[in-house]
């Protein structure tokens, strides 16, 4: 069901050319990504799609939007070599994920080796008794410095590119 939700999102994205109706689908299409993540038992990844996808990301194209028009301009031509790309590269997707277990198969082997050790011993190698806190501060703990590093650099860059058209307006006001 979200799935079928998530696709008609994404079709409506594609054929509306109102921006700000898109930025909103945009925001709804982060939500229902969000849920599939929930379902998926994925909570700390659903709670970073809700907050980036949904949350500054929609703020940001809203932000983008208010210097833009709000209707996109009608393409020149049709073009076969964009869907040709996507096809392309869906298919490849769809090749990589050929030799993975089933979701939720006990006899993958993450569940027969990582899964266990993160289970028995993580309370006592980091002290701390929730796994899931565990795993992410602790053992992936520079991955998780990594992310978190990587979304303060794009919101500074953010940040500075918002800054550079107001501080170019504001001098171009001083000179007149």
């Amino acid at each position: 069901m979200l799935l079928s939700f998530l696709a008609t999102t994404a079709i409506a994205v594609v054929v509306l050319r109102d921006l700000f109706a898109v930025v909103m689908l945009f925001g709804i299409y982060s939500l229902l990504t969000a849920s599939i993540f929930l379902v998926l038992d994925a909570v700390d990844v659903a709670f970073t799609e809700a907050a980036v996808g949904a949350g500054i990301s929609t703020v940001l194209m809203l932000a983008t939007l208010a210097l833009t028009a709000r209707t996109e301009k009608k393409p020149r031509q049709w073009s076969p070599l964009p869907l040709v790309v996507v096809m392309i590269t869906g298919a490849t997707l769809i090749y990589g994920t050929l030799d993975m277990p089933r979701y939720g198969d006990p006899s993958a082997a993450i569940h027969q080796h990582v899964a266990p050790r993160y289970i028995n011993e993580s309370p006592h190698e980091t002290g701390i008794p929730n796994i899931v806190t565990s795993v992410l501060a602790s053992y992936r703990g520079y991955d998780t410095l990594g992310e978190v590093a990587v979304i303060f650099t794009a919101g500074v860059g953010v940040m500075v590119l918002l800054g550079a058209g107001t501080r170019s307006r504001k001098k171009k006001g001083e000179k007149s």
